[in-house]
């Protein structure tokens, strides 16, 4: 969600803003803020629960600062670090022979 309110800001509200009528990329901006504090709270239990090494869990916490950039790492994420997870997750336990 931060991701399509930062290219909303960046590609409407911007150039509205210089066009002169500050009052959307104002309340885009704030928006955009406040579901940017959310998205690095989860970000970050996220890369504490995949147990991932610090490059992507700096990568993945700062993809909400450049539009079209979360859409991208989100990809990234869920094949190379979710999916992989869960597909562990996933697999019966071996039976025990005796």
């Amino acid at each position: 969600m931060t991701g399509v309110v930062l290219v909303v800001l960046c590609f409407v509200g911007i150039p509205l803003q210089v066009a002169g009528h500050p009052a959307v990329a104002n309340n885009v901006g704030v928006v955009h803020g406040i579901l940017y504090i959310i998205y690095l709270v989860f970000a970050w239990i996220l890369s504490r629960k995949l147990e991932l090494a610090t490059k992507p869990t700096v990568i993945m916490l700062l993809a909400g600062t450049i539009p079209i950039m979360t859409f991208i790492v989100e990809r990234w994420v869920t094949r190379r670090f979710i999916n992989p997870a869960l597909a562990a997750q996933l697999q019966p336990a071996q039976p025990v022979r005796r």
